[in-house]
């Protein structure tokens, strides 16, 4: 820096006063100042800080920053030139919690003053993130994410059980514009704290009790949004376990939409914020009553279509000749009737006479083979008291009692035995004689 000496009696130059050294007569310049600023920061070092991140804009391979005290609204900016940003961990995000090793910068020419960091590490939170990777891995892996067996939601709930803080921003949200969409719609809603030690176990009792109650249709757990510490209890693994058992359908509404907890993951459906909750899960009126509507219109329409179709065709059925002057076609098949009748009255007459001759010739042919038809021509049955016919002699020795069926009746004999054969012969000779008398 260029100082100037002023002779005696005359006000030195600006950049010769010393800051400490200025008055109101002899001031000292910007240049002087900020030179000052930077020479005693310099000395500083650097320093290792804890923070939370509150922004991160990255330009041209730098980062720009800004750290937030854990414990107050003391804030500091930091610039992350893009050599160190190869060694510094690549998932750095907005709510991270750090600690960093920053040395002061001050830039004379603007008056900036910032730190420039030359390492950075997650603390805290960071730990509890990789746990939280590593138990949302095993809980994939054990099928808990699977979206099979995700249950899906009412069309129209009847009652929708809500846990949330009470009089939370998010309760406000998730009544109002699901009133704005369906304004009959009825909630139960059990309070419990969104954060801290008592997130956890007064979700679970307020879960455990919705989901008993069978009038519930639909589960609800909504938070406004929140750093990723105040949100750690919705990544609880007991939590995430219940919901996964729930038989009623869960809906998770936990934070803004770049908020991600483990029970996003194992709810029934994740909604980005409280409001798209009650979005999704309760139907627009308007949009329901505008496609009923749609629908009756598209109705009337194929009915009306369908009756004109039919009426086009009964018109065209109507004008055929057939129907419009039937008489002939009746005629023509009555003659038809009448030479079919004709036709089976000749075959039927036939096929009787043929009928009838056959059954004469039968009943001729049975005659002459009938026994009756021999004891007409003179012949005679003998048999015995037993009912035995005599066939041989010597089946009616002398003695024997027979009974003699002749053509008209019957007649008692008694058998003197068998006969010689020329007497036999004789015999029969002069029997057939007297027959023929």
């Amino acid at each position: 820096m260029t100082v100037f000496h002023a002779a005696a009696g005359e006000t030195p130059p600006a950049d010769a006063v010393s800051p400490r050294d200025s008055t109101a007569e002899a001031p000292t310049s910007i240049a002087r100042l900020n030179a000052t600023i930077r020479d005693f920061v310099a000395q500083w070092g650097t320093v290792w800080v804890e923070g939370e991140i509150t922004s991160w804009n990255l330009r041209a391979g730098n980062v720009f920053a800004r750290l937030k005290d854990t414990r107050s609204d003391a804030q500091i900016s930091i610039r992350i030139w893009s050599s160190v940003r190869a060694r510094i961990p690549a998932d750095l995000a907005v709510g991270d919690h750090v600690v960093a090793a920053v040395k002061a910068d001050y830039f004379v020419k603007a008056g900036d003053f910032s730190f420039a960091v030359s390492a950075v590490k997650h603390v805290g939170l960071g730990d509890q993130l990789e746990r939280l990777e590593r138990l949302r891995a095993q809980l994939r892996q054990e099928g808990l994410f699977d979206p099979a067996r995700k249950k899906p939601l009412p069309f129209l709930p009847h009652l929708i059980g809500l846990i949330t803080g009470e009089n939370s921003d998010a309760e406000k949200d998730v009544h109002r514009n699901a009133e704005l969409r369906w304004p009959q719609v009825r909630f139960r809603t059990v309070h419990a704290a969104v954060q801290g030690d008592r997130c956890v176990p007064e979700t679970l009792a307020a879960l455990k009790r919705l989901d008993a109650d069978p009038d519930v249709d639909v589960i609800i757990i909504a938070r406004g949004g929140g750093d990723p510490q105040t949100l750690l209890g919705f990544s609880d693994e007991r939590l995430v376990r219940a919901v996964a058992a729930a038989t009623t359908p869960v809906v998770s509404a936990i934070g803004h939409e770049n908020d991600h907890p483990l029970l996003d993951d194992v709810a029934d459906l994740r909604a980005s914020t409280p409001t798209d909750a009650a979005k999704r899960v309760v139907p627009d009126v308007g949009e329901q009553r505008a496609l009923v509507a749609q629908l009756r219109a598209r109705a009337t329409t194929r009915v009306s279509q369908r009756v004109a179709h039919d009426i086009a065709q009964l018109e065209q059925l109507r004008s055929r000749p057939v129907l419009r002057d039937p008489d002939p076609l009746i005629e023509r098949r009555a003659q038809e009737v009448w030479l079919l009748s004709a036709r089976s009255r000749d075959t039927l007459g036939r096929t009787i006479d043929t009928a009838s001759r056959r059954t004469a010739e039968l009943r001729a042919s049975l005659r002459a083979l009938s026994p009756a038809a021999t004891l007409a021509r003179g012949y005679a049955i003998a048999h015995r008291d037993d009912g035995r016919i005599v066939r041989d002699a010597a089946d009616a020795p002398a003695g024997t009692v027979l009974t003699v069926t002749v053509d008209r009746g019957s007649l008692r004999a008694v058998s003197e035995g068998e006969i010689e054969e020329s007497a036999e012969a004789a015999s029969g000779s002069a029997g057939g004689a007297d027959a023929r008398r």
